[in-house]
């Protein structure tokens, strides 16, 4: 090899070859370099779809994002929740989807309420229903229920126009299941704010920010306030939804008085002041959500024993005064007696059905009368001019509480421990003999309106509404001026009702009345 004595020797392993090694290792790691970019940033990308996936998700269903710790309420804030349950009031009516309870033993509750009338229709399901599973409809004095064992687990909306038979009046324990649920629809709405001082001074508190139907909201905690709040929306049996409620007095929410705490309520409001969900607790611990919805919001049609369906009331025309004056006239000189049926819910959960029949002219009814649910029992009702009489009478335990089994015995049974009485001993008492006195419903009436148009068996009817001496009747007239239908508001806030049939008066329910002697001849 020629070396030239003006280049130093290279050191051992320093030829050519090392050098190109050299450059192999550092373009293998300028080339190794993108790679490692690429991958981290592939890794980065599916981080962030993985986070904005979750976060879609989360508010599609109503899963809170994560906020910052809970706080005192904002001015605003709590101007709107004292305002809350006006808007609700305001809205007149939502569709509601309620859970009572957890697991199988939930409950669920699915229609509509009307808080301007106020009155709940729903359906009544999921795995917990047990014996309420089928129609309920309330309002907060009365509950009126169709149960339906078969019905699936899953509810649905009720129908529009409900069944017309099979509702029986209930009384269930209050504060509990359905009651409870009822308790808080009727109270979530009311005609008048609630002080917001409270809530500024720590009766209340913002949790976060959440996204419902698409629309932000923001949860906010704080008791239900008292129900003497509420004097029109709240059931009076139904123990409170809170155990401690929001003290209405400015001054009770200083330092000392009573804070919002983990135990009170949830409230789901937008901007507008508008409730979009509630969840608490009933006074027995069961948890309770409602969510309300303001698109799908008809107008609830009552069932009978609540007044039927809405009309659009109005004062009587001179016209139909008249009619209604010649109707004790026209009863009495027409078919003179008819058949009665008779459906009465009565009390807090008599439910009365029965039949038999009446005379205008005589004066006279005679009824047959039991409760559904008490088997083996039926009491026998007279009203004539001398007054009311009844007797308990046993039957077979298949005599059905209504239909053709249901009309009381003939000729009348004279060992059945009769009962007299000179006044009516309840409120069907005393629409049995509104029936068959059948006055001028205008004589002496403080009112006269005409509820609706409605049809009776095929045939176009007035429904006229007369309050009179503490009592609201509604007289049912068809167009011929026959009485198809009288009603009697009940003290519960129910209507009792006799279905009349023109028809001819048995033999043997006017008793025959003997001749008066012949005057004696003096001797």
């Amino acid at each position: 090899m020629d070396t030239s004595p003006d280049q130093p020797p290279r050191p051992p392993g320093a030829g050519p070859g090392r050098r190109r090694a050299g450059r192999h290792h550092r373009d293998v790691a300028e080339e190794s370099t993108p790679g490692r970019r690429r991958t981290t940033l592939v890794a980065l990308v599916v981080v962030a779809v993985t986070a904005a996936a979750a976060l879609v998700a989360g508010l599609l269903g109503g899963t809170p994002a994560p906020t910052p710790a809970a706080r005192a309420l904002t001015d605003d804030e709590a101007e709107r929740l004292a305002a809350v349950r006006v808007g609700t009031y305001r809205d007149v009516r939502a569709g509601v989807r309620v859970a009572v309870g957890t697991g199988a033993g939930r409950t669920d509750l699915v229609g509509w309420v009307d808080w301007s009338r106020p009155l709940a229709y729903l359906d009544v399901g999921g795995p917990g229903a047990g014996q309420d599973r089928g129609l309920v409809q309330a309002t907060p004095s009365a509950v009126v229920q169709r149960p339906d064992p078969a019905a699936i687990v899953t509810p649905a909306r009720p129908p529009l126009v409900p069944p017309g038979d099979r509702w029986r009046l209930r009384n269930p324990p209050p504060g509990r299941g359905v009651a409870g649920a009822l308790t808080v629809l009727f109270a979530l709405a009311a005609d008048r704010a609630a002080p917001a001082a409270p809530l500024r001074a720590g009766a209340g508190r913002w949790l976060g920010r959440e996204t419902l139907g698409g629309d932000p909201v923001d949860v906010l905690q704080a008791a239900l306030w008292p129900a003497t709040a509420l004097p029109t929306t709240t059931l009076p049996s139904a123990a409170p939804v809170t155990t401690a409620p929001v003290t209405t007095a400015p001054a009770a929410t200083a330092p000392g008085g009573r804070r919002a705490d983990d135990a009170d309520p949830r409230w789901w409001v937008d901007r507008d002041a508008r409730l979009r969900r509630w969840a608490g607790r009933l006074p027995d611990g069961t948890p309770i959500t409602v969510d309300l919805d303001r698109v799908d919001r008809p107008t609830p049609w009552p069932v009978d024993a609540l007044g039927g369906r809405p009309g659009l009331p109005r004062a009587a025309t001179d016209e139909e005064t008249a009619r209604l004056g010649r109707l004790a006239t026209r009863l009495r000189a027409g078919a003179g007696s008819a058949t009665v049926t008779v459906t009465a819910p009565l009390g807090s959960a008599a439910n009365l059905r029965g039949g038999g029949w009446l005379s205008w002219t005589a004066g006279v009814a005679y009824l047959s009368v039991a409760e559904l649910d008490t088997l083996g029992r039926r009491t026998l009702r007279r009203r004539d001019r001398a007054g009311f009489a009844r007797a308990d009478v046993p039957v077979g335990p298949d005599t059905a509480a209504s239909g053709p089994s249901a009309v009381p015995p003939l000729p009348l049974p004279t060992g059945a421990g009769w009962r007299l009485a000179g006044q009516p001993a309840d409120e069907l008492d005393a629409l049995v003999d509104a029936a068959v006195r059948a006055v001028a419903p205008t004589g002496g009436a403080t009112t006269t309106v005409h509820v609706r148009s409605d049809r009776r068996a095929d045939r176009p009817v007035d429904v006229f509404e007369v309050r009179r001496q503490g009592q609201r009747l509604r007289y049912w007239l068809d167009r011929s001026g026959f009485l198809c239908r009288l009603e009697l508001r009940t003290t519960g806030g129910l209507w009792a009702q006799l279905e009349l049939t023109p028809g001819p008066l048995p033999a043997g329910i006017v008793p025959a009345h003997r001749k008066p002697p012949p005057p004696t001849r003096p001797r």
